[in-house]
């Protein structure tokens, strides 16, 4: 790298109700860093930086690298969107190798990075075909065939499976001797041995520098070690709990001989599952192995519901059942909801409109359900912000808000695929314990999925794994 980035006391503007502050940093020849920081703390908008996004209005910035490449959430919701409105508009959707390619000058895929990810099988499958691990993969790889000086990574990590995490590791450390990485990460076990400095970002703001001694534990930022909800109070439920009307010894969900393909290929088939009213379940399974198309099929946003044997709360899927009729005692967040959720609402709606299983408020809360919101926002430390608008959230802390809006009205069944995706370790925290009292309540059903062992729940002690 024959460049060196400087920002010198620099603050750069990137909406009305957010901007970086004072931002001294300067990024070397051979350095690799990671910035760290809480939800919101602008760690997403340093990086963005780099990019030269943002209104800069008071300070400098140097020497940006003219070769960079970046993956976050941002760059895969722009990219699916785009493949979406190529579907609306009736042209051809991109296939993988396409997506592939864009990034070469010459217009080919250097084929030596296959050996990175075993994802030969997905090069003619469509970019929205894809599972969240196995999109994110195609756009690590995209961003290594262009060969950067800089690569900024926005919680590379998060959703792939323990194997893909592994290798892109490997990976990172392999061009690290000729690329410049820079990792914002939320999860400090991730940071790579090869980084060796660090930032700690709050409220806008560097607040801390480091460097990262090799074999060290990582333990750079003394306070962010676990923090304690020692007195967690649960927000209450409605008078009127959402609980379906079963029959004597009917489970809440039935599954007989299921079987989910796409272009004539099984993602899974033959599986015979039943879930018991107070029976939690985590899924595990390797991208690709039908996780978050097996709970679709339960909340029926998967087309292949309707011609599979199955019951939900003694409803049989394709029987002229309503979708709100079993949508009424569930609870829901997953990153595919996320993408979707871009009402600009106020947070205090968001949560509300959980109790009605909406993307929006369309209907009038009772008072109950206001205070309930309320409450909720207190737990999560939003009071003050109730009337923001939720599109003027971190990532994180969208998603945070989500979790709540699925447990808002403490469903009989709620379904989490990999809830902490995007979250700080205190609102981890936070989460899993939220998770923990309602298995233990006796009156929610907890799906959950999760690629990290330290994130298991005790109170869920069976596994499906696909």
């Amino acid at each position: 790298m024959n460049r060196v980035a400087v920002f010198d006391n620099c603050s750069i503007r990137f909406n009305d109700s957010f901007a970086l502050k004072n931002i001294t940093w300067q990024i070397s020849p051979k350095e690799h860093w990671v910035i760290l920081g809480p939800n919101g703390a602008g760690k997403s908008a340093l990086g963005a930086a780099l990019l030269g996004q943002g209104e800069v209005f008071s300070g400098s910035v140097e020497a940006l690298p003219t070769s960079i490449q970046t993956v976050s959430i941002e760059r895969q919701v722009a990219l699916l969107e785009r493949e979406r409105f190529k579907f609306i508009s009736g042209k051809p959707e991109s296939l993988v190798v396409e997506i592939l390619a864009e990034t070469c000058g010459d217009n080919t895929f250097p084929a030596e990075l296959f050996t990175l990810f075993p994802i030969e099988d997905l090069r003619l499958k469509t970019f929205r075909s894809l599972s969240t691990g196995e999109s994110r993969k195609v756009l690590l790889l995209q961003a290594l065939a262009a060969r950067p000086e800089i690569l900024v990574l926005d919680e590379p990590f998060d959703g792939l499976d323990s194997k893909a995490v592994k290798s892109l590791q490997m990976a990172l450390k392999t061009i690290s001797s000729n690329t410049g990485v820079i990792l914002i990460l939320n999860r400090r076990d991730e940071i790579p041995d090869f980084v060796n400095k660090a930032l700690y970002i709050e409220a806008g703001k560097i607040v801390q520098e480091n460097n990262i001694e090799r074999g060290s534990d990582k333990q750079v930022f003394e306070h962010l070690l676990h923090f304690k909800f020692d007195k967690l109070i649960f927000p209450s439920g409605e008078t009127t709990q959402n609980i379906p009307k079963l029959s004597l010894n009917d489970p809440l969900i039935r599954m007989k001989n299921v079987s989910i393909s796409y272009d004539e290929a099984a993602i899974f088939e033959h599986l015979d599952w039943q879930v018991e009213a107070g029976s939690h379940w985590q899924i595990t399974g390797p991208n690709g192995s039908g996780k978050t198309g097996l709970l679709n099929l339960i909340t029926g946003d998967h087309p292949q519901c309707y011609v599979n044997d199955i019951f939900v709360f003694g409803f049989q899927r394709g029987q002229g059942e309503s979708i709100w009729e079993i949508k009424q005692y569930i609870g829901y967040v997953s990153t595919a909801l996320q993408w979707e959720y871009r009402i600009s609402i106020n947070l205090q709606n968001v949560l509300l409109s959980g109790f009605f299983d909406s993307i929006g408020l369309y209907q009038s809360p009772t008072e109950e359900q206001i205070v309930i919101a309320k409450q909720w926002l207190v737990l999560l430390g939003m009071e003050k912000q109730w009337d923001k608008s939720y599109n003027k959230l971190s990532y994180g802390e969208q998603r945070l808000l989500l979790i709540a809006r699925a447990m808002v009205k403490q469903p009989a069944l709620l379904i989490l695929d990999e809830p902490c995706l995007g979250l700080d370790e205190i609102n981890r925290s936070l989460v899993l314990q939220l998770i923990s009292i309602l298995c233990e309540n006796g009156q929610t059903t907890v799906l959950y999925v999760n690629h990290h062992s330290e994130d298991s729940i005790i109170a869920i002690e069976n596994i499906l794994a696909l």
